[in-house]
């Protein structure tokens, strides 16, 4: 039997207009409504996939690129996460639900008394995806945007906030008791006066001690300052690198050096890799898709720089193809993760355009690892040469429609069970528990 990992699925469209330029629109589902969601959420937990992480966004960007983002609905509209969070966890026993959170959005006391209400109402199943969007900022304030680093500074001391809040029921202080008629014991609470850079607020909170743990905590980031915060907090690490084993071992091995140096285990991270796979019935209709994909038309690639312009903040759609990007072209606060999926190892300053967005259209096959377009077992090859170096899970990444979710899943699942790759069962103790039993 295979190494077991964890999986989840990463909605990377956030909650916005599913089906949108897709033949499946016509399923008639309404994205506005639950129902899609709901009926992908159960399909996830019956294949035994440990939680779904949803996207955010809470702006639609500067005013220049609005339009970029809504004209095809690239990069919004989308709605809010965290309320879409209570309809999955009705619809399912077991799934963990990670909604994307921003800090400067929510205040610490809020913060932490609306996930401590989702963390109960969902016996232990919420997770925070924590991001520091500071393109946003101006929707939350008259105070001009944080740097790159200094955006996870004022995550780390929100996060620290809101575990403080957390935690302000001390041992025993919640009774409970009816003979006495006693339900609480007041002098165990604690205050709770935080006064830092960027927050102020007092406690205690106004919301029971959490029984079955705090949420789960998930970050992305691959610069140092964010794998910093990671090794500091997170309980999954959403990773983006090349699927080899150099890679793979030295990713892993910058995340539990961080952890170690902020006096925590290694052990206490899941490594999530972040994977788009191409499903297909044969490996000859692999073959075809990668050979079609190597030299795409321009218009195949103005489509590609419109979502890119949407990631970016940045229209590239009026560059020109065959010429390189022009010098301090990207804002400060552009995610260096989106940056680096765009110009990868290349010479910025020497390559065109068209290079760029002609890597990002070229597919690659799963069996020679170039790529991952390929048959079920090729893809369940894959997973299995990662568990040998040791690797934690996959998040899948695709949109929630049930069409993406059984176009992926349908052949998957049986062949990963089988290979004792996938859960067959979960723990029924929360999110927690099920990331911990492997």
């Amino acid at each position: 039997m295979s190494r077991p990992q964890h999986f989840g699925w990463f909605l990377a469209r956030g909650f916005g207009p599913h089906g949108w330029g897709h033949p499946y629109l016509d399923w008639d589902y309404d994205w506005t409504r639950p129902e899609l969601y709901q009926q992908s959420a159960r399909e996830l937990e019956q294949a035994g996939f440990d939680f779904v992480l949803i996207e955010d966004a809470p702006s639609l960007g500067s005013p220049e690129t609005i339009d970029l983002r809504v004209r095809h609905a690239f990069g919004g509209p989308k709605h809010d996460p965290l309320l879409l969070a209570p309809y999955l966890f009705q619809a399912t026993r077991h799934l963990g639900v990670i909604p994307t959170v921003n800090p400067a959005a929510y205040l610490p006391y809020t913060a932490a008394r609306q996930f401590s209400t989702l963390q109960h109402l969902s016996a232990g199943r919420l997770g925070l995806n924590v991001v520091t969007d500071t393109g946003s900022a101006r929707h939350f304030g008259d105070a001009p945007p944080l740097g790159h680093d200094a955006a996870y500074d004022r995550a780390e001391e929100w996060l620290a906030g809101v575990r403080d809040l957390w935690r302000s029921w001390g041992e025993g202080a919640l009774v409970r008791d009816a003979a006495s008629g006693v339900y609480a014991d007041g002098s165990r609470l604690e205050a709770v006066r935080h006064r830092g850079e960027h927050f102020a607020f007092d406690g205690p909170l106004n919301a029971i001690p959490l029984d079955r743990g705090q949420p789960v905590i998930a970050s992305p980031g691959g610069s140092g300052r964010g794998l910093a915060f990671a090794g500091a907090n997170s309980d999954i690490q959403l990773a983006l690198a090349p699927l080899t084993e150099k890679s793979v071992r030295e990713y892993r091995a910058r995340i539990h050096a961080a952890a170690v140096e902020r006096g925590r285990a290694p052990g206490d991270i899941r490594i999530m890799f972040a994977i788009q796979p191409v499903i297909v019935s044969s490996a000859e209709e692999a073959d075809r898709l990668v050979a079609a994909s190597a030299h795409p038309a321009d218009d195949v690639l103005r489509q590609i720089a419109q979502k890119q312009s949407s990631d970016l903040e940045t229209d590239l759609t009026t560059l020109d193809l065959d010429a390189p990007l022009p010098a301090a072209l990207f804002a400060e606060h552009v995610s260096q993760g989106s940056l680096r999926r765009l110009t990868g190892d290349r010479d910025v300053a020497t390559t065109p355009l068209r290079a760029h967005l002609t890597a990002l259209a070229r597919l690659g096959r799963i069996a020679d690892r170039s790529g991952f377009v390929g048959t079920a077992e090729e893809f369940a090859d894959l997973v299995e040469e990662l568990g040998e170096w040791g690797n934690d899970g996959v998040l899948l990444w695709g949109d929630l429609h049930p069409v993406t979710v059984h176009r992926t899943l349908d052949e998957l699942v049986p062949i990963l069970r089988r290979r004792g790759i996938l859960r067959r069962e979960y723990t029924g103790q929360g999110l927690h528990a099920d990331l911990r039993a492997f």
